[in-house]
């Protein structure tokens, strides 16, 4: 029943969110809950992880360094393609672009895990580009539209510590030191991860109801196309260069998937408040999009040859 339920997300993020754009009242006000709900989410996947598993990764540096300049050199060059292309007004041409700049979100752990990605692997990709989005986000964007983004780099950090490191690590100890006692409830944790991020959605959802309204069409198919040109040539270039399975879904999700709330407050603090509404409508639809591939990939077998240096995880989604 459990594996129903989790399978079928996409279906159940769809509805949800419909019913939070025409009801925002009820989801807006609660948007506190995301951060705790992200924490537990990442609670739940350092449960089903080894400490073998992060050191498994930090043994391939090469796939990091893949996944950090495909992150920086992808994103805003397919911002800038997607922008050149739909002729956008000055104002959101600004706003796709800060987007494509920025680094990789924490959702993009959270899809990974539902998508049997290397959600090891993710964590530190997401970090990474984190750590060095104060030098690439500023000047990547002043590479493509001309102006110096400040970024608030000690506020980034402590987000990524709070919401991604600590409850991941949190959940190492749980694991190493009750695994035992753990491993009867351990699947539980997928269902519960589900059940989380279609209510952030909705919540994200309610939340922007307003922007969704005043965007238009033009926004939301610039958001699109840059979204996908993201998943494509993230997974594209990974099989090409003979990666696994788990690490080419692992780069397609992390190369796809921006820190759009980046974006928004940098938008709104350094250009104007047109220019946030891309950052705005990318953090509903990189969610749906990244919910559908997961709940597709959720239910394909990964079949790796090389499986010695796989980094393993307790938890599946079948």
């Amino acid at each position: 029943m459990l594996k129903k339920f989790t399978s079928l997300f996409p279906l159940w993020a769809i509805l949800l969110s419909v019913v939070a754009y025409a009801y925002p009242e009820y989801f807006a006000p609660h948007n506190n809950l995301i951060v705790p709900f992200l924490s537990l989410i990442m609670l739940g996947m350092g449960v089903t992880l080894s400490v073998d598993s992060f050191l498994a990764v930090l043994k391939k540096p090469s796939v990091v360094f893949l996944g950090t300049l495909m992150q920086y050199t992808l994103m805003p060059l397919a911002a800038w393609i997607v922008c050149m292309a739909l002729k956008l007004p000055a104002d959101l041409m600004a706003g796709v672009i800060l987007l494509g700049c920025c680094p990789g979100g924490t959702a993009s752990n959270v899809i990974c895990y539902l998508a049997k990605g290397d959600v090891a692997l993710s964590i530190v990709l997401t970090s990474v580009s984190t750590m060095i989005a104060f030098i690439a986000t500023p000047f990547l964007t002043w590479l493509f539209i001309g102006q110096i983004v400040e970024v608030d780099v000690t506020g980034m950090l402590i987000s990524v510590v709070n919401i991604v490191i600590v409850p991941v690590v949190l959940g190492l100890a749980i694991n190493y030191f009750f695994e035992a006692r753990i491993r009867a409830v351990r699947d539980l944790f997928p269902a519960i991860s589900a059940a989380a991020i279609v209510i952030i959605i909705a919540i994200i959802i309610g939340t922007n109801s307003e922007n969704l309204e005043q965007s238009g069409l033009l926004v939301l198919l610039a958001v699109i196309l840059h979204n996908s040109l993201g998943l494509a040539s993230g997974y594209g270039i990974a099989k090409a260069l003979k990666l696994s399975e788990k690490e080419a879904r692992t780069l397609a999700i992390e190369v796809g998937m921006q820190n759009s709330g980046l974006s928004v407050a940098l938008a709104i603090k350094h250009f104007t408040a047109a220019a946030a509404l891309p950052g705005a409508i990318f953090s509903i639809w990189h969610n749906l999009s990244g919910a559908f591939l997961a709940g597709h990939w959720a239910k394909e077998p990964v079949h790796d040859t090389d499986k010695s240096e796989m980094p393993r995880i307790s938890g599946h989604i079948n």
